[in-house]
């Protein structure tokens, strides 16, 4: 640990940076269930795989606007970073609330996710201003674990929303969160040690990227998330395509995703468990071999089905490579941030930049591909799995230095 915890406690400090983490989550699962209404209002045809775009734009969003954020977070604080992002955030979802045709929705969604940013970078650099080593893996186990509970509730809370009205009350609740966790995160001090601050000119920036961009330990596990939260952002663009048109089971829609999200925040908690007795190295490796085994197990079958494996088969073999994935995460990410403490804010930026944006891009080329059969959801998770696994291999060939790519 590099500082003690903030004067709240760790229970609720744990929470609030879980709930501001959840604004991200909420900006895509909330809306999953209204898809068919949102066709509906742009005349789009019942399969139309363009409502997709609207999580691969909030992704891109999201990736692009941490790295403007990050050098502010270095220099001002992680406090402002997250009133400037909770405002976009509330400015955009109700923009696309009012946006007359897609492609201007599609703007507001691509501003939402630059809202976004800002609070994911806040979280993400105050676990790391206050932790270190194996205990900021835990703790990022605990937050993204209590994060990860909101696709549990989202989908149903999400058709809940839209039964009382028109799918529009739907964003209207985004940003209302957002205006809940303003209020509530009036009670997070300042984390940012004063002798951390950096100066807010183009030069140290440039180096400060370069340095994220050169530590060997901090670029492979980059790139190992990058072609992890491909599959990922593939599955919750197509999760409702592949469960509603696909298997012609919409009704179990969110139960399905639900209890998906409740598996993935299981192996998050639990996996705070095996960092305490192993360490976060040997997590990591064990979960990506995992990853990458159940994979190729249910690639196997898909084969032998051509595409189409009964429906159960397919949702227990997908659910299981994502509850793999949701155990690598917390300590890929925990790993890629570990050399870089003085400089906290601007490796997140960087990382979840280009985790989030690359992810989003290698998904892209795997949702929009599906057409009937769930093969290149799963031949995607089983390609970007061993890429991932040999990214991390390469970043764990030597000790991590400044110098060591």
């Amino acid at each position: 640990m590099t500082s003690s915890p903030p004067a709240i406690g760790n229970k609720q400090f744990t929470a609030l940076l879980a709930a501001i983490m959840a604004l991200g989550a909420l900006g895509i699962d909330l809306m999953l269930p209204v898809f068919d209404e949102i066709r509906t209002h742009f005349g789009l045809a019942e399969d139309a795989t363009d409502v997709a775009q609207i999580v691969t734009v909030y992704f891109l969003g999201m990736a692009s606007g941490q790295i403007f954020y990050g050098p502010f977070a270095d220099r001002y604080g992680r406090r402002p970073v997250l009133y400037v992002g909770l405002v976009i955030y509330a400015i955009a979802a109700v923009g696309s609330v009012v946006a007359p045709t897609l492609p201007l929705m599609l703007l507001s969604r691509f501003l939402w996710g630059v809202g976004a940013a800002g609070p994911r970078v806040m979280a993400v650099a105050v676990v790391r201003d206050v932790y270190s080593g194996d205990a900021m893996a835990r703790a990022m186990s605990f937050i993204m674990a209590v994060f990860v509970t909101v696709p549990i509730l989202a989908p149903s809370l999400g058709a809940g929303i839209a039964a009382l009205g028109p799918w529009q009350l739907v964003f209207w609740f985004c940003a209302l969160y957002a205006l809940v966790v303003g209020v509530w995160s009036l009670r997070l001090e300042e984390t940012l040690a004063p002798e951390n601050r950096r100066e807010l000119a183009l030069q140290p920036v440039l180096a400060a990227a370069r340095e994220v961009s050169t530590t060997r330990q901090t670029a492979g596990y980059t790139m190992a998330m990058v072609f992890l939260f491909g599959a990922f952002t593939s599955y919750l663009a197509s999760s409702e395509l592949i469960i509603g048109e696909i298997y012609g089971r919409p009704g179990l829609f969110p139960f399905i995703f639900g209890g998906v999200a409740t598996g993935m925040g299981g192996a998050m908690l639990f996996n705070a468990r095996i960092v305490e007795r192993v360490g976060v190295h040997q997590t990591a490796r064990l979960a990506v071999i995992g990853y990458s085994a159940i994979a190729l197990v249910l690639l196997a079958v898909v084969f032998l089905t051509e595409g189409r494996p009964p429906f159960w088969v397919a949702i227990i073999g997908i659910s299981a490579v994502l509850v793999m994935h949701a155990t690598m995460i917390p300590n890929v990410n925990a790993l890629a941030l570990e050399p870089l403490g003085h400089m906290a804010g601007m490796a997140s930026a960087v990382i979840g930049t280009v985790s989030l944006a690359g992810g989003a891009l290698l998904g892209t080329l795997i949702d929009r591909n599906i057409s009937g059969t769930i093969t290149p959801l799963v031949v995607g998770m089983v390609v970007y799995g061993l890429i991932a696994a040999g990214w991390m291999t390469w970043a764990e060939r030597r000790p991590a230095s400044p110098s060591a790519a």
